[in-house]
């Protein structure tokens, strides 16, 4: 077992390397508290790529495998690496994530460590690799390889035992060795729970702390793949944001200290989770965010969300609040059943692209005269403000080491319209600017524009109007001497502010009723309010007889998951007094993605009387719990 102080001290030396401090000249500013090493700074300058998730569960039409798929109907006839690895690339991402294995523990390479796996499948007559095929395709479109196993695995019978954990090792060690140079490999915090473990249906628990040995593990990872970024919800390299919305906090520091539980040291899984978003202002390791969203709103295809893939707008905002607060941004994709990404998934990455080429590509700074109050040692050469347009990350104009607050004035050559301001730290010498406030010149004065903290590898300071001004003044904060690296001045398209993606219409919810006026609060039209109780079911009077296709639920939206239903029952009655099943399951990954869980009915039902039952869901201190936020009721056409 590792002490909190001991954990950091392995993170600080064994795993994370030498600090890239080394500076051109030899006057220039001390380095700031924790420092990027070398594979981090690679990572920053992706900023952009793609988690594919594709396994039997696509084909089961679920979220998450149970574990027990027959191979027999993963076969994708159609599969092209190709064309989904070029689509991603078309939207402007610089690397793919393949998911090698997922919860379900089906691989997508012939593993020597477990039966289950693609060589027990019909696709490519038992013969293929899929993880190959998809590093083979970013190698020839020139794109970044990474890979995802997922420790916990629900159809491997040894799963619990410390002889899963050497399997999950020699899987790691596979894909290292036969997959090359990787940029990164991702990892999570999922910590066993209900499974099939080679026909032994039970739930099985893993001690979170201990159980997979990660400091030792990941010393596989530093041995074998020294390039790589290890991603979990602690680092060793990049931390998850602790949402699965795609967005960073408005502040967001590339510091953290990380917290464990109980007196132990943090793990994936388990640790204190509250600061995963803000990070830590002057915190003992260097772990940026990455910010995960699915293209779609689950991760895996369903044909029932084709028409609810994320618009170029809504990618747009999600890259101003990942990538523009300091991490990094991870889109999902999610091929259907032919092995292909649907032409509407395509097409959204191709428009998402371009958008980002038109608005990023015309620097509205250029040919600026700036002027900066200080200038660190008079030396315009080394530290002058035009280092600031140079487009190199790494250049910067510096104050002296007594110089905290600082002004920086940009006349531009014309008066310009434009409403994003990109700044962007010489991070090699730490995070140290605290904040940035910006004015624009109008009627002869200075009025306040727009503000920011937490600059970092990049801020975008996505303004809600356009301004137009000619000149404009920065007044930088830090703790310490200032290193800005870049300044750049942007347009985005008036019509950028498109509408959202396709939401499907419940049934009206005026004459709806339930057992108290509390629990109106799942049928109130209201996202933000929410129905919390120590029962495990509601029931619902929707007025009158309905004929019904689909349920939707909504989780509780405060960014808490207590009394989160995680397995179900849904009931319809007549009467409210008998009641007949119409579907059960689990809403997989909920608590990470509080989403709306649409479910949709494969015999179609009727009935007055909507019951949902939760099965399984999150405890309040181990007491039972329930919340809903909104309960939805899709209806569909009566037989004539």
């Amino acid at each position: 077992m590792y002490s909190r102080k001991s954990l950091l001290t392995i993170i600080a030396t064994c795993l994370f390397g030498v600090n890239s401090i080394a500076q051109d000249f030899d006057d220039a500013p001390k380095p700031y508290g924790a420092l990027p090493t070398k594979r981090q700074l690679a990572w920053h300058e992706t900023e952009m790529y793609c988690l594919i998730h594709f396994t039997p569960t696509t084909f089961q039409d679920k979220e998450w495998g149970y574990g027990d798929a027959d191979p027999a109907i993963f076969n994708p006839k159609k599969f092209s690496a190709e064309q989904i690895v070029a689509a991603a690339k078309a939207g402007g991402f610089k690397g793919i994530i393949s998911v090698a294995k997922h919860h379900d523990g089906f691989a997508l390479w012939p593993t020597k460590t477990a039966a289950y796996n693609i060589s027990e499948s019909p696709w490519r007559a038992g013969k293929g690799d899929m993880v190959k095929e998809f590093q083979l395709a970013a190698q020839k479109l020139g794109m970044k390889f990474g890979v995802y196993c997922s420790p916990w695995d629900r159809n491997n019978p040894a799963y619990g035992t410390p002889e899963y954990v050497s399997i999950y090792r020699n899987q790691l060690k596979e894909l290292y060795s036969n997959y090359g140079e990787l940029f990164m490999s991702w990892h999570d915090g999922a910590n066993g729970g209900d499974g099939y473990y080679g026909g032994k249906k039970e739930k099985r628990k893993v001690d979170q702390s201990t159980y997979y040995d990660w400091m030792n593990t990941w010393k596989i990872t530093r041995a074998m793949q020294p390039n790589a970024n290890i991603f979990s919800d602690i680092g060793l390299d990049v931390r998850w944001v602790g949402n699965e919305k795609g967005v960073a906090s408005e502040t967001s520091w590339s510091t953290i200290t990380l917290v464990g539980k109980e007196g132990k040291a943090p793990m994936p899984g388990y640790m204190d989770d509250s600061n995963l978003g803000t990070g830590t202002r002057n915190g003992e390791s260097w772990i940026p965010t990455e910010c995960d969203v699915p293209l779609r709103p689950g991760w895996f295809y369903h044909a029932s969300q084709d028409d609810q893939v994320k618009t170029p707008a809504i990618l747009f905002d999600l890259y101003c609040k990942s990538v523009g607060r300091g991490g990094a941004f991870d889109l999902g994709l999610s091929p259907n059943t032919d092995g292909l990404l649907h032409e509407n998934d395509v097409k959204v990455l191709k428009e998402f692209g371009a958008l980002l080429k038109k608005v990023f590509d015309k620097n509205l700074i250029k040919g600026a005269r700036l002027k900066a109050s200080n200038v660190r040692n008079a030396n315009d050469q080394h530290y002058g403000p035009q280092r600031l347009t140079d487009e190199d990350r790494y250049s910067y104009w510096a104050t002296d080491d007594d110089v905290h607050q600082a002004d920086l004035e940009i006349e531009l050559l014309k008066p310009q319209t434009f409403n994003i301001i990109r700044l962007r730290e010489n991070i090699k010498l730490g995070q140290r600017i605290d904040s940035v406030l910006v004015d624009k010149w109008k009627d002869g004065a200075w009025v306040r524009a727009a503000n920011a903290t937490s600059i970092g590898a990049n801020r975008i300071i996505r303004m809600p109007e356009s301004i137009s001004t000619s000149k404009l003044r920065l007044k930088v904060y830090a703790p310490v001497s200032i290193a800005l690296s870049d300044v750049g001045l942007f347009a985005e398209p008036r019509a950028l502010k498109g509408p959202e993606h396709g939401e499907r219409k419940g049934l009206e919810k005026a004459n709806w009723a339930s057992e108290s006026s509390a629990a109106e609060k799942a049928f109130d039209n209201d996202d933000q309010t929410f129905f919390l109780t120590d029962k495990n079911a509601i029931v619902i009077d929707l007025g009158s007889k309905q004929n019904i296709s689909a349920f939707g639920y909504l989780p509780r939206q405060d960014g808490k998951s207590i009394g989160t239903v995680e397995k179900y029952e849904y009931y319809v009655s007549d009467n409210g007094k008998d009641w007949r099943l119409a579907v059960t399951g689990e809403f997989s990954n909920v608590k990470a993605n509080p989403i709306l869980q649409y479910t949709a009915l494969v015999e179609k039902v009727t009935g007055r009387y909507v019951k949902l039952l939760a099965k399984q869901s999150v405890f309040d201190n181990d007491k039972p719990a329930f919340s809903i936020a909104e309960l939805e009721v899709y209806g569909r056409e009566s037989k004539k």
